[in-house]
């Protein structure tokens, strides 16, 4: 969810680019009609425990495309993984190979008015095209909505709920939440911090995934930014550690 403010030195026509990246909640922008969008990364994630050590590498990476001027068609994944198993007394292991793919689409519902916020619906469905080690179960649809506050003093607010489907641990229909805060320092860097959960239900049913981030954006030119975000694990059930890296264009 971050978007720049726009400066005296663009045109109006010329609005800096928003992207989805590099917190949970996404932006309720879209990229407008016939415009591209590359979102991409490079992450650490490490969880430790009981002896054990995991650390999974990934390139999650976004292409945005404007059909519409609030209409963009989505197609992302998290790219080549590399992770790496350590417990005590063992050698440790190590897979390779690519995560899934997720197709999607974003409308832009409404502008922000008054005390109302911007809004965006998002439909996405994760497929098992990844390798076998890396592979989810069956297509999981996900339904999200993003609402976006501007507030006084260079602040911004975000939330997205939602909902989501998956075939494992015998059929489970979970919840989605983040809610983020963010501020501009200036017109080019911004900064973020934020709590996500991207799977909440039962422990039967996978149990509840949730984060607390902090990072931030840098404008490099009005259509290219660099970004870091880092996070950290509020439970078992997610990684205890997680580092990002990031750079974004729009075509």
């Amino acid at each position: 969810m971050f978007a720049f403010v726009s400066s005296p030195a663009y045109a109006a026509d010329e609005e800096p680019i928003a992207t989805d990246r590099p917190d949970f909640v996404e932006s309720s922008n879209v990229v407008g009609k016939g415009r591209i969008q590359i979102e991409t990364s490079v992450a650490r994630d490490r969880t430790t425990g009981r002896g054990d050590t995991e650390t999974l590498w990934a390139m999650p990476t976004l292409l945005r495309f404007g059909i519409g001027e609030t209409v963009e068609l989505r197609l992302e994944s998290d790219g080549a993984l590399r992770q790496r198993s350590r417990t005590a007394g063992h050698a440790p292991v190590t897979e390779r190979g690519y995560a899934d793919t997720s197709l999607g689409m974003k409308w832009h519902a409404m502008d922000a008015v008054g005390n109302l916020p911007s809004v965006a619906v998002l439909l996405h469905a994760d497929l098992s095209t990844g390798s076998t080690a890396f592979r989810g179960e069956g297509t999981r649809p996900t339904a999200r909505v993003v609402a976006e506050w501007d507030l006084p003093h260079d602040l911004s607010l975000g939330i997205m709920p939602g909902i989501g489907h998956e075939k494992a641990n015998g059929g489970t229909t979970f919840a989605i939440f983040g809610l983020v805060v963010g501020k501009a320092l200036s017109e080019r860097l911004r900064s973020f911090v934020e709590v996500s959960s991207p799977h909440i239900a039962r422990a039967a049913h996978g149990g509840t995934e949730a984060s607390l981030s902090v990072g931030a954006a840098y404008l490099l030119q009005k259509n290219v930014q660099i970004d870091t975000a880092f996070s950290h694990g509020l439970n078992g059930r997610t990684p205890d550690l997680g580092l990002t890296v990031g750079l974004s264009i729009k075509l």
